[in-house]
């Protein structure tokens, strides 16, 4: 098995592809971190005291509207005793240091998801388009293994991929926010109203983990239609499509109650980080957890299924 693993690893790291994948999200990671320090440093000027004190002014004000739906109010008032505490207690917010760089290219996961279904609706219908699946066939090893060597290849590729970005996000904002504050609690409010600190490597680090398990859904979704299609670039095409239009049909699912079992309504974990408000009402959590896991099986035993039962005569 590690042998097929190894094999599968070089025909990914081989190509020219892989590494200008690479060398674009690095590229990425620069240009957004470049931007995002520009226009932060215009907006807020440097001092960062009289923008706090400027933004809880800005939303007492706002607080006074009747017609702001509750859960907006919610948000509003745990800003302002978040901005408070840091004032009293003289913290910086976060989006002035390093660590909110490196949250902001949190969101290059979409780019990564990009890249890695690249790699993965290539994967299997590659073997069938160049003729090379009867070369693999002829081998002791069984289907299962074979496909399951694949799958992990492809994961393991998105794992480097979500690792470079981190690794990249840190250095970067690092050098131009500087590493003085790496030691910044995180703030935030707890269920008695009361700001509580918390270590800040901890929630971004736990941020990337759970991006993670919205990759590792749409790759393993990306693999199974790699196992239907014999043409690698439709399987790659057909992949890229459902990734995109992915989110735009839950949009329009969030008015139906069953729309929360759409799996694009539940891949971004995030959405309940610090008692946020879900896409759908009913959801939680441990739902969307479950419904990835059915997910998760689902697309595993479809790929397996199709494969074990492909003809390769050509």
């Amino acid at each position: 098995m590690l042998s097929l693993v190894q094999n599968e690893n070089m025909k990914i790291y081989r190509r020219m592809r892989t590494w200008i994948l690479l060398v674009l999200l690095i590229v990425f990671c620069c240009l957004v971190s470049f931007i995002d320090h520009y226009d932060k440093s215009n907006s807020q000027g440097g001092d960062w005291r009289a923008s706090l004190q400027q933004s809880i002014q800005d939303n007492q004000a706002q607080l006074a509207s009747p017609d702001l739906p509750e859960f907006i109010k919610e948000q509003m008032e745990d800003s302002i005793k978040i901005s408070q505490h840091s004032l009293d207690n003289n913290i910086p917010p976060v989006q002035n240091t390093m660590w909110g760089g490196v949250m902001t290219l949190s969101g290059l996961v979409q780019i990564i998801t990009l890249f890695t279904v690249i790699i993965a609706g290539d994967m299997v219908a590659s073997e069938f388009t160049w003729g090379t699946i009867k070369l693999l066939l002829i081998r002791p090893a069984s289907r299962t293994k074979i496909l399951f060597s694949k799958y992990v290849s492809t994961l393991l590729f998105s794992l480097l991929l979500l690792l470079v970005l981190f690794l990249s996000a840190i250095l970067v904002n690092g050098i131009l926010y500087g590493f003085q504050d790496v030691g910044l609690p995180y703030l935030s409010v707890g269920a008695n109203g009361v700001v509580q600190e918390s270590s800040m490597p901890l929630h971004v680090f736990g941020t990337y983990a759970l991006k993670l398990v919205e990759l590792v859904m749409v790759v393993t979704l990306a693999f199974m239609i790699s196992t239907v299609f014999r043409s690698s670039s439709l399987a790659i095409g057909f992949s890229i499509f459902i990734m995109l239009a992915g989110q735009l049909v839950t949009l329009f699912l969030m008015r139906y109650s069953w729309g929360k079992y759409y799996l694009f309504a539940n891949t971004d974990l995030t959405q309940y980080l610090e008692g946020g408000r879900p896409l759908i009402e009913g959801m939680t959590m441990g739902f969307s957890i479950a419904v990835l896991a059915v997910y998760f099986v689902l697309f595993n035993v479809l790929s397996w299924i199709i494969f074990k039962k492909r003809d390769v005569a050509a």
